[in-house]
């Protein structure tokens, strides 16, 4: 007895009457596209745009932001979290992607963390900022 609830894409054409409801031909076609695209990238270049991602969404929380409203933006709760998680991804992914990636993620990394310190109004201790518990004190 077998309850399948999910739908494998393949590259064989979608046959209409074995599609989860509200899925079209179209849209598996769609997907299928997009996953052997994915399939084509190499990890470290993943791994170097999501920590990109990462980092200009903690710039803009930051108050960096390019925009004449970049101080209405800013929000360092939110930087806080989103450093914190660049911080343990870099840490992580460092020995994977090796030093010639790694390097500049994290000088990107030790920017916002000094970013943030000035940011605050009330800076926290040496090696309580945030990611400091993944990277060590940052001065």
């Amino acid at each position: 007895m077998s309850n399948e609830s999910t739908y494998r894409f393949e590259d064989q054409q979608p046959d209409e009457g074995h599609l989860p409801e509200g899925v079209t031909a179209e849209q598996v076609r769609e997907v299928n596209a997009q996953m052997r695209d994915i399939a084509e990238v190499p990890a470290v270049e993943v791994i170097t745009t999501a920590a990109v991602h990462l980092m200009s969404a903690a710039a803009v929380k930051c108050g960096l932001g390019a925009e004449e409203n970049a101080a209405d933006l800013k929000d360092l709760d939110e930087a806080r979290k989103l450093i914190t998680a660049l911080a343990g991804f870099v840490t992580a992914a460092a020995p994977e992607i090796g030093s010639q990636h790694a390097a500049p993620l994290r000088d990107g990394l030790r920017s916002l963390q000094l970013a943030f310190r000035e940011a605050s109004a009330f800076p926290d201790k040496p090696g309580q900022g945030p990611g400091e518990k993944f990277t060590g004190p940052v001065f």
